[in-house]
């Protein structure tokens, strides 16, 4: 038995991130028969409540009891046969383990170089589509916000670049890291299918995988011939909530979503992305006083690029694992590490979801005070710049 620690451990994770209490009330209830009417009304309303998060008038939206990478999977079993190739443009992490998920199904990859730092290198997607002579490439997988890196890419820049090459891929977005924190318009954009997950915006737990297709995408799904069951989405393009599901619907995940959607839109989709807005801004208004002192820096290069939902800071000379063990067991405050090739290199601070600035101002707080502890220069301190930019918004 351990001695109890007064007040709550923040968690400033990019994901999972803090659930409203809505949320944890709407997930209390009994799961209910297969045949009960609320079981088809609860997915009706995330299924339109996803549309309108979306920006889609008419997407079909799916939904599975897994993770992010259980819709990739989905993605390629439905977009692509085997032996068929895809276009991932680098943006680090998750575009590369993308990339390795879609060659381990037996598919090809086609990659655009990432440069460390900076968002989609536009340029060349649209000369990787201009060599595709022969229109191999069936999708191009384009990761909106990369959560290793805290960069947010340009899917518009993306879709004009596709038109100017004359390629007839379809266009996939993972905006996983930013549904629910930045504006997205899947069908004003030109995307043919968009994929999330439950732990982030959405501000629910881990295990549920969203899907949004468009009718591009289904039509090539329905000509794709490679095998699948779990994945399919033409199987469960079907009225009966079962089918929906493979099988048994994940209903208390569902209850929390119908809650968490019906928060986001009492809030307002704009008052949401403005919010999201002031708490990026108040993390980057701290990395800028802590980079004064040399031992930490933005590792986004284009300010312009950082994404709303984490902030990746770079670090030379600290032990990032000793800093997070301190900012969480001492001063109660989560962060994350640096993901793939940034491990090690970087800790990353969300500020996504049910977050707010009184919570924001805490964790940078804890974070500060854990680079204090081991010595870090710190310039003339974040927290405080980070006070001064609220008091001015």
């Amino acid at each position: 038995m351990t001695d109890r620690i007064p007040g709550r451990r923040l968690l400033h994770s990019p994901g999972p991130t803090p659930l409203p209490d809505e949320v944890l009330h709407a997930m209390s209830v009994q799961p209910m028969d297969l045949g009960d009417a609320r079981v088809d009304a609860n997915i009706a309303a995330c299924e339109a409540g996803l549309r309108r998060l979306l920006g889609s008038s008419a997407a079909d939206v799916f939904f599975y009891a897994s993770n992010g990478h259980g819709v990739w999977e989905a993605v390629v079993e439905n977009l692509a046969a085997p032996g068929q190739a895809v276009l991932v443009p680098g943006t680090g992490h998750f575009s590369e383990s993308w990339a390795v998920q879609t060659e381990a199904l037996g598919r090809t990859v086609v990659r655009t170089p990432w440069r460390e730092g900076w968002p989609i290198d536009v340029e060349a997607v649209e000369q990787a589509l201009r060599d595709d002579r022969g229109h191999a490439i069936q999708a191009v997988f384009a990761v909106h916000t990369d959560t290793a890196s805290g960069v947010t890419s340009d899917i518009a820049a993306i879709r004009r670049a596709m038109a100017a090459a004359g390629h007839p891929a379809l266009l996939v977005a993972d905006v996983v890291a930013s549904l629910g924190a930045a504006p997205f318009a899947m069908d004003a954009l030109g995307l043919d299918v968009a994929v999330g997950a439950s732990q982030k915006g959405l501000m629910c737990p881990p295990g549920l995988g969203i899907v949004a297709v468009n009718a591009r995408g289904m039509a090539a799904a329905r000509h794709n011939p490679a095998p699948r069951f779990y994945w399919d989405w033409l199987r469960r393009r079907d009225p009966l909530s079962y089918r929906k599901f493979c099988g048994t619907a994940p209903q208390n995940l569902m209850f929390g979503l119908e809650a968490a959607l019906g928060l986001i839109f009492r809030e307002g989709l704009d008052a949401v992305h403005a919010r999201h807005r002031l708490l990026a801004g108040l993390v980057q208004a701290a990395v800028e006083g802590w980079r004064e002192g040399g031992a930490l820096d933005f590792f986004s290069r284009d300010e312009s690029c950082r994404s709303v939902s984490v902030t990746t800071i770079a670090v030379k000379g600290v032990d990032v694992d000793a800093l997070r063990r301190i900012a969480r067991e001492r001063f109660q405050v989560a962060v994350a590490g640096g993901l793939g090739p940034l491990a090690g290199r970087a800790f990353r601070i969300g500020h996504l979801g049910d977050s707010n600035p009184a919570l924001i101002l805490g964790a940078l707080g804890g974070v500060e005070a854990a680079l204090l502890t081991l010595g870090v220069n710190v310039g003339d301190g974040g927290t405080r710049r980070a006070v001064q930019r609220l008091a001015q918004s």
